[in-house]
Protein backbone atom coordinates (compact mmCIF):
# COMPACT_ATOMS: atom_id res chain seq x y z
CA UNK A 1 0.00 0.00 0.00
CA UNK A 2 1.15 3.43 -1.24
CA UNK A 3 0.65 6.59 0.82
CA UNK A 4 0.79 9.69 -0.82
CA UNK A 5 2.27 12.68 1.24
CA UNK A 6 3.55 14.97 -1.34
CA UNK A 7 0.50 17.42 -0.23
CA UNK A 8 2.57 18.14 2.80
CA UNK A 9 5.03 20.35 1.82
CA UNK A 10 2.49 22.24 0.30
CA UNK A 11 -0.13 22.12 3.69
CA UNK A 12 2.83 22.97 5.72
CA UNK A 13 3.29 26.04 3.89
CA UNK A 14 0.02 27.41 4.30
CA UNK A 15 -0.48 26.72 7.72
CA UNK A 16 3.06 28.94 8.39
CA UNK A 17 1.26 31.53 6.14
CA UNK A 18 -1.95 31.37 7.53
CA UNK A 19 -0.29 31.15 11.16
CA UNK A 20 1.84 34.40 10.65
CA UNK A 21 -1.27 36.53 9.88
CA UNK A 22 -3.14 35.11 12.78
CA UNK A 23 0.13 35.39 15.22
CA UNK A 24 0.24 38.47 14.70
CA UNK A 25 -3.11 39.77 14.76
CA UNK A 26 -3.27 37.77 18.12
CA UNK A 27 0.16 39.48 19.42
CA UNK A 28 -1.05 42.90 18.39
CA UNK A 29 -5.55 42.41 20.31
CA UNK A 30 -5.66 44.17 23.19
CA UNK A 31 -6.12 42.25 26.56
CA UNK A 32 -5.16 39.03 24.46
CA UNK A 33 -2.10 40.03 23.45
CA UNK A 34 -0.65 41.60 26.39
CA UNK A 35 2.92 40.73 27.74
CA UNK A 36 0.66 39.48 30.84
CA UNK A 37 -0.55 36.58 29.41
CA UNK A 38 1.47 33.68 29.20
CA UNK A 39 3.51 33.28 25.97
CA UNK A 40 2.41 29.90 25.74
CA UNK A 41 -1.39 30.99 26.59
CA UNK A 42 -1.09 32.86 23.43
CA UNK A 43 0.95 30.77 21.45
CA UNK A 44 -1.45 27.89 21.71
CA UNK A 45 -4.58 30.47 21.20
CA UNK A 46 -2.72 31.30 17.68
CA UNK A 47 -2.14 27.68 16.86
CA UNK A 48 -5.79 26.60 17.48
CA UNK A 49 -7.34 29.66 15.64
CA UNK A 50 -4.92 28.87 12.79
CA UNK A 51 -6.24 25.44 12.81
CA UNK A 52 -9.63 26.56 12.39
CA UNK A 53 -9.14 29.28 9.75
CA UNK A 54 -6.94 27.29 7.51
CA UNK A 55 -9.31 24.32 6.38
CA UNK A 56 -11.74 27.42 4.95
CA UNK A 57 -8.70 29.25 3.33
CA UNK A 58 -6.52 27.05 2.15
CA UNK A 59 -7.13 27.16 -1.72
CA UNK A 60 -6.16 30.75 -1.40
CA UNK A 61 -2.30 30.32 -0.81
CA UNK A 62 -1.20 29.49 -3.90
CA UNK A 63 3.28 28.92 -3.37
CA UNK A 64 5.92 27.87 -5.25
CA UNK A 65 7.97 26.11 -3.37
CA UNK A 66 10.70 25.69 -5.66
CA UNK A 67 12.23 29.05 -5.16
CA UNK A 68 12.18 30.95 -1.19
CA UNK A 69 11.36 34.31 -2.23
CA UNK A 70 7.56 34.58 -3.48
CA UNK A 71 7.48 32.64 -0.17
CA UNK A 72 9.10 34.93 2.01
CA UNK A 73 7.17 37.67 0.10
CA UNK A 74 4.04 36.23 0.56
CA UNK A 75 4.85 35.87 4.63
CA UNK A 76 5.97 39.82 4.91
CA UNK A 77 2.38 40.17 3.43
CA UNK A 78 0.16 38.47 5.87
CA UNK A 79 2.47 39.79 9.10
CA UNK A 80 1.09 43.08 7.66
CA UNK A 81 -1.95 42.32 7.05
CA UNK A 82 -2.42 41.04 10.64
CA UNK A 83 -0.56 44.32 12.26
CA UNK A 84 -3.43 45.92 10.30
CA UNK A 85 -6.25 43.73 12.35
CA UNK A 86 -4.80 43.69 15.36
CA UNK A 87 -3.81 47.12 15.48
CA UNK A 88 -7.24 48.63 14.94
CA UNK A 89 -8.59 46.85 17.91
CA UNK A 90 -6.09 48.01 20.08
CA UNK A 91 -5.72 52.04 18.62
CA UNK A 92 -9.53 51.75 18.99
CA UNK A 93 -9.42 51.09 22.65
CA UNK A 94 -6.66 53.48 23.27
CA UNK A 95 -9.72 55.64 23.34
CA UNK A 96 -10.10 55.25 26.94
CA UNK A 97 -6.30 56.17 27.62
CA UNK A 98 -7.18 59.73 26.18
CA UNK A 99 -10.89 59.90 28.19
CA UNK A 100 -9.06 58.59 31.48
CA UNK A 101 -6.10 61.10 31.16
CA UNK A 102 -8.82 64.09 30.53
CA UNK A 103 -10.51 62.67 33.20
CA UNK A 104 -7.69 62.45 36.08
CA UNK A 105 -6.87 65.70 35.13
CA UNK A 106 -9.93 67.30 35.86
CA UNK A 107 -10.34 65.50 39.33
CA UNK A 108 -6.99 66.24 40.36
CA UNK A 109 -5.33 62.75 40.18
CA UNK A 110 -2.84 63.42 37.20
CA UNK A 111 -0.10 62.07 39.85
CA UNK A 112 -1.56 58.83 40.88
CA UNK A 113 -0.20 55.97 38.04
CA UNK A 114 -0.22 52.27 38.07
CA UNK A 115 0.93 49.54 35.83
CA UNK A 116 -1.04 49.74 32.64
CA UNK A 117 -2.04 45.79 32.18
CA UNK A 118 -2.05 46.91 28.23
CA UNK A 119 0.87 49.00 27.94
CA UNK A 120 2.92 46.98 30.33
CA UNK A 121 4.25 50.72 31.36
CA UNK A 122 2.88 52.95 34.22
CA UNK A 123 -0.28 54.83 33.62
CA UNK A 124 -3.16 57.19 35.20
CA UNK A 125 -4.91 55.28 37.46
CA UNK A 126 -8.39 56.63 36.00
CA UNK A 127 -7.16 55.28 32.46
CA UNK A 128 -5.94 51.97 33.46
CA UNK A 129 -9.54 51.63 35.43
CA UNK A 130 -11.77 52.26 32.03
CA UNK A 131 -9.03 50.38 29.59
CA UNK A 132 -9.72 47.02 31.81
CA UNK A 133 -13.41 47.52 31.90
CA UNK A 134 -13.80 48.59 28.34
CA UNK A 135 -12.13 45.06 27.66
CA UNK A 136 -14.58 43.27 30.43
CA UNK A 137 -17.15 44.95 28.18
CA UNK A 138 -15.57 44.05 25.07
CA UNK A 139 -15.81 39.96 26.07
CA UNK A 140 -18.99 40.47 27.66
CA UNK A 141 -21.04 41.77 24.41
CA UNK A 142 -19.13 39.29 22.84
CA UNK A 143 -17.19 41.96 20.41
CA UNK A 144 -14.61 39.85 20.12
CA UNK A 145 -16.61 37.49 17.57
CA UNK A 146 -16.40 40.54 15.42
CA UNK A 147 -12.40 40.19 15.70
CA UNK A 148 -12.68 36.67 14.47
CA UNK A 149 -15.04 37.79 11.87
CA UNK A 150 -12.63 40.41 10.47
CA UNK A 151 -10.02 37.67 10.36
CA UNK A 152 -11.99 35.33 8.05
CA UNK A 153 -13.45 38.70 6.10
CA UNK A 154 -9.64 39.54 5.86
CA UNK A 155 -8.91 36.83 3.23
CA UNK A 156 -11.40 38.66 1.08
CA UNK A 157 -10.19 41.95 1.66
CA UNK A 158 -6.60 41.32 1.45
CA UNK A 159 -5.79 38.08 0.16
CA UNK A 160 -2.57 35.95 0.39
CA UNK A 161 -0.18 37.13 -2.27
CA UNK A 162 -1.67 40.89 -2.79
CA UNK A 163 0.09 43.64 -1.02
CA UNK A 164 -2.08 45.54 0.84
CA UNK A 165 -2.21 49.39 -0.79
CA UNK A 166 0.05 51.94 1.43
CA UNK A 167 -2.48 54.28 0.91
CA UNK A 168 -5.60 52.72 2.09
CA UNK A 169 -3.81 51.17 5.28
CA UNK A 170 -2.60 54.63 6.04
CA UNK A 171 -5.95 56.52 5.67
CA UNK A 172 -7.66 53.66 7.50
CA UNK A 173 -5.01 53.43 10.28
CA UNK A 174 -4.95 57.78 10.52
CA UNK A 175 -8.84 57.60 10.46
CA UNK A 176 -8.96 55.15 13.56
CA UNK A 177 -6.19 57.23 15.91
CA UNK A 178 -8.22 60.35 14.97
CA UNK A 179 -11.61 58.68 15.60
CA UNK A 180 -10.33 57.56 18.54
CA UNK A 181 -9.04 60.97 20.19
CA UNK A 182 -12.33 62.08 19.30
CA UNK A 183 -14.16 59.52 21.31
CA UNK A 184 -11.86 59.79 24.16
CA UNK A 185 -12.54 63.78 24.31
CA UNK A 186 -16.17 62.86 24.05
CA UNK A 187 -16.17 60.47 26.46
CA UNK A 188 -14.40 63.04 29.19
CA UNK A 189 -17.03 65.86 28.19
CA UNK A 190 -18.62 65.64 31.00
CA UNK A 191 -15.44 65.68 33.25
CA UNK A 192 -14.19 69.04 31.33
CA UNK A 193 -17.43 71.14 32.01
CA UNK A 194 -17.28 70.22 35.43
CA UNK A 195 -13.50 71.14 35.67
CA UNK A 196 -14.45 74.82 33.98
CA UNK A 197 -17.47 75.49 36.14
CA UNK A 198 -15.68 74.43 39.57
CA UNK A 199 -12.18 76.02 38.72
CA UNK A 200 -14.57 79.25 38.27
CA UNK A 201 -16.24 78.51 41.42
CA UNK A 202 -13.23 78.91 43.01
CA UNK A 203 -11.76 81.43 41.20
CA UNK A 204 -14.62 83.73 42.83
CA UNK A 205 -14.70 82.26 45.79
CA UNK A 206 -10.80 83.24 46.61
CA UNK A 207 -11.89 86.98 45.15
CA UNK A 208 -14.70 87.37 47.65
CA UNK A 209 -12.70 85.08 50.58
CA UNK A 210 -9.18 85.78 50.44
CA UNK A 211 -8.42 84.47 53.63
CA UNK A 212 -10.04 80.67 52.74
CA UNK A 213 -7.34 78.51 51.88
CA UNK A 214 -9.19 77.71 48.31
CA UNK A 215 -6.88 75.08 47.30
CA UNK A 216 -7.36 72.94 50.84
CA UNK A 217 -10.69 72.85 50.39
CA UNK A 218 -10.94 72.64 46.46
CA UNK A 219 -8.41 69.82 46.02
CA UNK A 220 -10.44 67.31 48.23
CA UNK A 221 -13.98 68.31 47.00
CA UNK A 222 -12.85 68.07 43.33
CA UNK A 223 -12.44 64.18 43.57
CA UNK A 224 -15.75 63.62 45.66
CA UNK A 225 -17.60 65.64 43.73
CA UNK A 226 -15.73 64.19 40.31
CA UNK A 227 -15.97 60.36 41.86
CA UNK A 228 -19.76 61.27 42.02
CA UNK A 229 -19.99 62.69 38.69
CA UNK A 230 -18.22 59.50 37.33
CA UNK A 231 -20.08 57.35 39.17
CA UNK A 232 -23.48 59.10 37.52
CA UNK A 233 -22.08 58.64 33.83
CA UNK A 234 -19.94 55.72 33.70
CA UNK A 235 -22.65 53.94 32.18
CA UNK A 236 -22.79 56.21 29.39
CA UNK A 237 -19.51 56.18 28.65
CA UNK A 238 -18.91 53.03 28.50
CA UNK A 239 -22.56 52.37 25.76
CA UNK A 240 -20.98 54.91 23.50
CA UNK A 241 -17.38 53.27 23.88
CA UNK A 242 -18.92 50.05 22.79
CA UNK A 243 -20.85 51.47 20.63
CA UNK A 244 -17.44 52.74 18.82
CA UNK A 245 -15.67 49.96 18.99
CA UNK A 246 -18.58 47.88 17.27
CA UNK A 247 -18.65 50.12 14.60
CA UNK A 248 -14.35 49.81 14.24
CA UNK A 249 -14.34 46.47 13.89
CA UNK A 250 -17.51 45.95 11.33
CA UNK A 251 -15.76 48.39 9.29
CA UNK A 252 -13.15 45.67 8.97
CA UNK A 253 -15.53 42.67 9.38
CA UNK A 254 -18.14 43.81 6.33
CA UNK A 255 -19.67 40.51 5.49
CA UNK A 256 -20.54 39.59 9.51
Amino acid sequence: MKIDITFLPILAAAFLLTFARVGTMIMMLPGIGEMTVPARVRLTMALVLTAIVLPAHQKAYTVDLNTIGPVLLILVQEIIVGAVLGLTARLAISSLQVAGFVVAQQLGLGFVTAIDPTQNQQGLLVGNFLTVLGLTLIFATDLHHLVLAALHDSYTIFQPGELPLVGDVAQHITKVIATSFKIGIQLSAPFLVFGLLFNVGLGVLSRLMPQMQVFFIGLPLTIILGFALLIVVIGAMMGTFTDYLEGVLRDIAPHS
